[in-house]
């Protein structure tokens, strides 16, 4: 059967050496699944909100490789064995359908990503980070229209693959034209058709 998991905020979970198959369907809270290289670097290769598998599970095309997964907040995770898999998902055409359509809508992120990184400049390549972030977030405050993205500048630039300097020079000068608000661990979007105009 399918098992719940709780994890504190900034756990780090599967990695390098994990033998176990097994699939993980994201109840509540956000990962970010990052890879590390040899000099020491972090690359952040997705920020998983609920409702999207991840883990090692090669029936669903998931693979961890040389991947970590990272806590941001608290978070609830199923844990699935392969036979929970084919018997809990893959039996349903309707959840079956759903799988295919999300690891489509995954493929085409790190493509446009690959893309936006090579005909990119680094600061619309973090005007479009932001604006993706925005597009998946709602805001935090009720009555509250602008959306608020809950990241660092340092995990802000390993989406937009650059350095925390430089992303921070950039929000930075987002800020003072007035596009976004800066707090500490937040970011509010407040013109999201000037910032698109930044995007390229």
């Amino acid at each position: 059967m399918p098992q719940r998991e709780q994890g504190p905020e900034r756990g780090v979970g599967e990695g390098v050496g994990v033998v176990a198959e097994r699939g993980h369907i994201l109840k509540h809270g956000r990962v970010r699944v990052f890879r590390v290289s040899a000099d020491g670097r972090a690359l952040t290769c997705a920020i998983i909100a609920p409702g999207t598998i991840f883990g090692e599970m090669t029936l669903l095309g998931q693979r961890m490789y040389d991947n970590f997964a990272e806590a941001l907040d608290e978070v609830t995770v199923c844990v699935m064995s392969r036979a929970d898999v084919r018997r809990f998902l893959l039996s349903d055409a309707r959840i079956s359908a759903r799988i295919t359509e999300i690891l489509g809508l995954r493929l085409t992120d790190l493509e446009q990503r690959l893309s936006d990184s090579v005909f990119k400049s680094v600061p619309q390549r973090i005007a479009t980070t932001l604006l993706t972030l925005a597009a998946e977030t709602r805001p935090r405050v009720f009555g509250a229209r602008s959306p608020q993205i809950a990241l660092t500048h340092q995990q802000i630039a390993a989406l937009a693959g650059t350095s925390r300097e430089t992303t921070t020079k950039v929000l930075r000068e987002y800020a003072g034209q007035g596009l976004i608000r800066l707090a500490r661990g937040r970011i509010t979007v407040l013109d999201t058709d000037r910032l698109k105009d930044q995007a390229g």
